[in-house]
């Protein structure tokens, strides 16, 4: 069943000067995980960070790290990440041969697998190993950037998404990422989803405006 809605700020949208004093305060502002978006330049348009920087920031916040994986070939990074302080771990289907192999080292590891499909991945790709996964992540916008807008598509894949598990009849986190906002969370809560990743709608307007900025996400609840 659809759970109450968890917020996830994803720290690519924070101040990558001070990232540790981010996370802190993100946490005081009562975040319930840390989105930490890795990107390699090659499975996506962009590049962000690797395992040293997840260790580093590791001790600035004792909430759940949710590493999201954008890079290609993963199953080589997949033990770095775990190591550097990952509690869950979420890749593509298209990031790697073996899917299936790759969430159960995930698991093997003791972390939460999690799978990540794109706006123009069929959601069939998440379907096939909902047995293997502790949390969907649909893409709401193509990743790579943020502070892109929405894509109403998504609404349907989520709500199918949503049916699908509530029949597995197992709890399983159904995060949303890419657009979220005041304005867009709660057609994405209606849809199903109970876990919202969302960068600018947390860190616009500076350490004073977090914890504001969380509540009116989780108004959409």
């Amino acid at each position: 069943m659809q759970q109450p809605v968890r917020i996830a700020p994803s720290i690519l949208a924070a101040d990558f000067a001070r990232l540790g004093e981010e996370i802190a305060a993100v946490t005081a502002a009562g975040a319930d995980f840390i989105h930490v978006d890795v990107m390699d330049g090659h499975f996506v348009p962009n590049l962000t960070i690797g395992p040293a920087v997840v260790a580093g920031l590791r001790p600035y916040s004792k909430l759940p790290f949710d590493v999201h994986l954008m890079i290609s070939p993963v199953d080589p990074l997949v033990p770095a990440f775990v190591k550097a302080g990952a509690d869950i771990v979420s890749v593509h289907p298209e990031a790697g041969p073996h899917l299936h192999r790759t969430l159960q080292t995930i698991r093997a590891a003791g972390k939460r697998s999690g799978v990540a499909i794109n706006p123009g991945t069929p959601v069939e790709a998440a379907l096939q190993v909902l047995d293997e996964v502790d949390l969907v992540l649909v893409m709401s916008v193509n990743p790579g950037f943020g502070g892109q807008a929405f894509i109403p598509s998504q609404l349907a894949k989520i709500a199918r998404l949503r049916a699908a598990i509530d029949a597995l009849g197992r709890t399983i986190d159904l995060a949303v990422d890419g657009g979220i906002t005041a304005e867009t969370a709660p057609p994405v809560i209606a849809a199903g989803a109970d876990f919202l990743v969302a960068g600018t709608a947390v860190f616009a307007g500076g350490a004073e405006s977090y914890a504001a900025n969380i509540a009116r996400l989780r108004g959409g609840s």
